[in-house]
């Protein structure tokens, strides 16, 4: 059984949206956090303060994931500070939509170095470098089940995720460590409300038969439930979080 005490949790893209409430979620079940962040520094920093005022440890770490040296770097930091990683979770993600007929190739070189070569880095990372017994989670998104229009890019790369989600999860064994991902259905964050009409927004709030977006918290149960021992039969699967949409 997993003991969550003086163990450490490093959640990718965590300074806000749905990788920050994962980041706090975690913290208050008694992990050691390391908050990484792209660009957003400000906001990884809010994150960390606000674990330490709740009594956890945090600390913030800068890498854009799609860089080989700066993912080994934000390991090296997390190894630095706490002596280990156990918990991966790949969040930090990009979302660009358009119809593959006008999708360039600055958007579509964007999300695959990003959502797949992103993810891809920190799980090779974390395979060699996880404690035993330990837990990665990746972020999909549901829309690889509802093949929603203008999702194509996003929703390719976030395929490819939960394929080598299950391919890893075999990779690893005799250590114990599982391997799973968390597949969101609409979820009120930055990222999902930018840009889109109330109209779009309200119509996709009825899709599920709960009529509602999910919230961050949502998803972050979900990972709690996969990093704690209740989830520790859990292991090579996509969880679509998404209150029935598919």
């Amino acid at each position: 059984m997993k003991d969550i005490k003086t163990r450490t949790a490093l959640v990718t893209g965590a300074s806000r949206g749905i990788g920050a409430a994962i980041a706090e979620r975690l913290a208050a079940d008694g992990f050691n956090l390391v908050v990484n962040y792209a660009s957003s520094e400000a906001a990884a920093l809010k994150v960390v303060d606000k674990i330490g005022s709740a009594g956890g440890r945090a600390i913030a770490v800068q890498a854009n994931l799609s860089d080989v040296s700066a993912t080994k770097r934000l390991f090296d930091a997390a190894e630095a500070e706490f002596g280990g990683v156990d918990v991966l979770v790949n969040n930090a993600g990009i979302m660009k939509l358009a119809p593959l007929s006008q999708t360039d190739d600055a958007l579509f070189d964007s999300q695959v170095a990003t959502n797949f070569k992103g993810t891809f880095n920190a799980l090779r990372e974390a395979a060699n470098r996880l404690r035993n017994g330990g837990t990665i989670v990746n972020l999909s998104t549901s829309v690889v089940g509802l093949k929603l229009e203008t999702y194509g890019i996003y929703a390719a790369t976030k395929a490819g995720v939960e394929t080598m989600t299950a391919i890893l999860a075999k990779e690893l064994r005799g250590r114990q460590i599982t391997v799973n991902a968390v597949a969101p259905g609409p979820t009120a964050t930055q990222l999902f409300l930018n840009g889109k009409p109330q109209e779009i927004v309200d119509r996709m709030s009825k899709m599920a038969p709960l009529e509602r977006l999910g919230t961050p918290e949502d998803i972050a149960n979900v990972i709690a439930f996969l990093t704690g021992p209740d989830g520790a039969w859990v292991n090579g699967q996509t969880l679509r979080a998404n209150g029935g949409i598919i």
